[in-house]
């Protein structure tokens, strides 16, 4: 999937849109994106060292495994609900280019738990158990 082709699934958009391609066979998801250094996540983090922050790391990985969700999405936000043992082993900097590797672990209602990983040539750099629940697009949108 091109980057048109993931937001048919995804509700997410520039700036937020963080997957270039996407490829999934229903059960595990591997996307892509590379840092071309320009990204606003970028300013200021750090000033002549620009490092991509773990929180964005997180969504990356969290748009991964949403991609998964698939058909159920439509008309639907995935909000996560919960992050844990997320760790961060290496940055991720200008040009380099990020491997995203999902799966769901198991699923329960509007609630989807999931396993997400974040690869720069072949070497793991974050990873994390991510849940969300997906809530109505009506209900998701703030008063």
């Amino acid at each position: 999937m091109n980057r048109d082709e993931i937001k048919t699934l995804l509700p997410h958009r520039e700036p937020m849109l963080l997957l270039d391609e996407m490829d999934t066979d229903g059960k595990d998801a591997r996307g892509q994106y590379t840092i071309r250094g320009d990204e606003w996540f970028l300013q200021g983090h750090f000033p002549g060292n620009p490092v991509v922050p773990g929180v964005v790391l997180c969504e990356m990985m969290g748009q991964t495994c949403a991609i998964l969700i698939g058909d159920q999405l439509k008309g639907k936000t995935p909000l996560f609900t919960g992050m844990n043992k997320v760790k961060f082993r290496r940055s991720a900097k200008p040009g380099d280019t990020l491997t995203l590797v999902a799966c769901i672990t198991r699923h329960n209602g509007p609630f989807f738990f999931t396993q997400g990983q974040a690869f720069i040539d072949g070497q793991l750099i974050a990873q994390g158990d991510f849940s969300f629940a997906l809530v109505p697009n009506a209900d998701a949108v703030a008063p």
